[in-house]
């Protein structure tokens, strides 16, 4: 007797992955199209909260602000290119980013299985991937640089890298994971045969050229204000991210989650998440580097270690986003108990739970709440 086995399919991956992508996208659209009618207000005037008004100054004036050194050229530019052209830059960037966030979860599927990418795409910050903000570019071009480079392809992960250093000073800590695959690598066969990266010297050699962006931008700087640390002193300005121990900046985030706000009872819910995506930048860190990814643990850990260095934690609910190595372990986790009846029942309540913690973000993004 022959006993027939289901084979997944690439193309069914592809389809369920496009499949969570659009349910997702689409209950993120609902949501802004149904404040713009509640409120009567425009659709542009919905998703150009909070950083899109810094993008989209910068697009229109450059850095007449010093303060907005903060945010690196790459995307203002993008926005100012569509104004050129005529064309809305909030919602065309809406659409760039629509379209990054897919190509992401495809280099995810590559990285760490379709279930990295499809939990990746319910992450609850993932708003941010479907406004015009650098997550959703930049992880389309670290997420292909990261694979390209595990495949030894490392003309192709230089070229990505540099193109994600135009974008956010997450670039930084990309080449400095790049430079640990890189010394970690060793001569182990790729999984393609006739793939030859030369060795370490022409591998660290690619990384040259995501290095030089970042130098440029540095430079471009100091040729507009005299100083070589004007992206600091935007950061400390704007944002009060001057140094702090780590322990300090614990003490000063921890006094903020219990500290009600009658104006915004969402901060110290939102703080409280803060800290809970920190502790599990931690636990990634920690667990990556137990099962030998050492690069994949110093890109996370190195990001844990920047926010820790702040007045407190901010922003870490959206650097979830680029923690591919998070995602390749939840990937991992559900791929090992996918056959579990009991599991995929349990897979399916995280799921709808997922859907609506990311539509109640979106919510908090839209009506102009803070929302990390």
């Amino acid at each position: 007797m022959t006993v027939a086995r289901s084979v997944r399919r690439p193309a069914d991956d592809t389809l369920l992955i496009v499949q969570v992508w659009l349910v997702t996208r689409l209950s993120f659209a609902i949501i802004a199209v149904w404040l713009a009618v509640a409120e009567r207000r425009s659709l542009a005037a919905i998703v150009s909260q909070w950083d899109v008004n810094h993008f989209l100054l910068i697009a229109r004036e450059g850095y007449a602000d010093p303060e907005e050194m903060a945010f690196f050229p790459g995307w203002p530019l993008v926005l100012r290119g569509f104004t050129e052209l005529g064309l809305s830059p909030v919602l065309w960037g809406s659409l760039v980013a629509l379209a990054c966030s897919l190509v992401a979860a495809f280099a995810l599927r590559r990285i760490g299985g379709r279930w990295a990418a499809i939990a990746w795409l319910l992450a609850p910050t993932a708003v941010f991937t479907a406004v015009p903000y650098t997550e959703s570019p930049f992880v389309a071009a670290a997420f292909w640089s990261w694979e390209r480079a595990t495949q030894r392809r490392w003309g192709q992960a230089a070229v990505l890298a540099a193109l994600a250093c135009t974008l956010r000073v997450s670039g930084l800590f990309l080449i400095g994971a790049l430079v640990i695959l890189a010394l970690t690598q060793g001569r182990r066969p790729s999984r393609r045969r006739g793939v030859q990266d030369g060795g370490l010297v022409p591998r660290l050699a690619w990384l040259l050229l995501p290095t030089a962006v970042l130098a440029a931008y540095v430079v471009y700087l100091h040729g507009l204000t005299g100083s070589w640390t004007a992206w600091f002193a935007a950061q400390e300005a704007g944002w009060d991210r001057g140094f702090h121990w780590p322990w300090e900046a614990l003490r000063n985030h921890w006094d903020t989650l219990w500290r009600p706000n009658a104006d915004h009872p969402e901060w110290p819910w939102l703080f409280r998440a803060e800290l809970v995506s920190w502790v599990i930048g931690l636990v990634v860190a920690f667990i990556a580097l137990f099962r030998r990814r050492v690069a994949e643990a110093a890109w996370v850990a190195v990001q844990v270690l920047a926010f820790s260095l702040s007045y407190w934690l901010m922003s870490v609910n959206r650097a979830v986003l680029l923690w591919f190595p998070l995602w390749r372990l939840v990937g991992e986790f559900v791929e090992a108990r996918r056959g579990s009846p009991g599991w995929q029942i349990v897979g399916w309540v995280v799921a709808v739970v997922a859907v609506v913690v990311q539509c109640a973000w979106a919510w908090l993004f839209f009506t102009g709440r803070w929302s990390s």
